[in-house]
């Protein structure tokens, strides 16, 4: 059978199953090696705040928030793209 993509869809290799984990959007689950992982900043405080708190020297910490999304909601969020035949096969 024709492989599409040369990883099959996953960043596994060789190792048997992964953890799955629930995509954030419509949550259904999904291999973990195969979700798409998006790492964003919270930040708490106002930018004009935050610039004269920094100015000031303060330390403004701002978390992060983790989010796994399946690959149909990635492709419909513009995380990842359709790729052409050409490109996908081999990279």
């Amino acid at each position: 059978m024709t492989k599409k993509r040369k990883s099959r869809g996953r960043a596994k290799g060789g190792k048997g199953s992964s953890a799955v984990v629930s995509c954030s959007n419509c949550g259904s689950h999904v291999p973990r090696d195969k979700a798409k992982k998006v790492t964003t900043r919270l930040s708490l405080v106002e930018p004009q705040l935050a610039r004269e708190l920094r100015a000031a020297g303060a330390y403004i910490a701002a978390p992060t928030t983790v989010k796994y999304y399946c690959v149909s909601c990635a492709v419909h969020y513009g995380i990842v793209n359709v790729r052409a035949k050409a490109e996908r096969r081999f990279s």
